[in-house]
């Protein structure tokens, strides 16, 4: 069974064959009651690529996975993740009886 490549390795990848330096991540934190929440913010090029959620100490390496997807997508242009596309392309076969007025 293989592994599947990380964000960051695809991030990684991407960066290479374009021949730009290597994606640096700065880590955010922000204070909420008794704990931190942390976050990341992936830089490539200069430009800067925020994750989209906040994660507890133990799972702040998912904040790096994270940015690294986010700026993957926007660089490739590849904005839709396979849960969008689902949820876009399929309607649910009732859908319309739920819009029509009753009367």
């Amino acid at each position: 069974m293989s592994q599947r490549e990380t964000w960051r390795q695809k991030l990684r990848t991407l960066c290479d064959r374009s021949g730009w330096s290597e994606p640096t991540f700065q880590d955010v934190s922000d204070r909420r009651g008794g704990r931190t929440a942390w976050s990341c913010v992936a830089v490539v090029q200069g430009t800067h690529y925020s994750a989209r959620f906040w994660y507890d100490g133990q799972y702040a390496d998912q904040s790096r996975e994270d940015a690294s997807e986010m700026a993957w997508r926007t660089i490739t242009g590849n904005l839709t993740t396979p849960a969008q596309h689902f949820s876009s392309s399929q309607t649910p076969a009732s859908h319309s009886r739920y819009s029509q007025s009753s009367g």
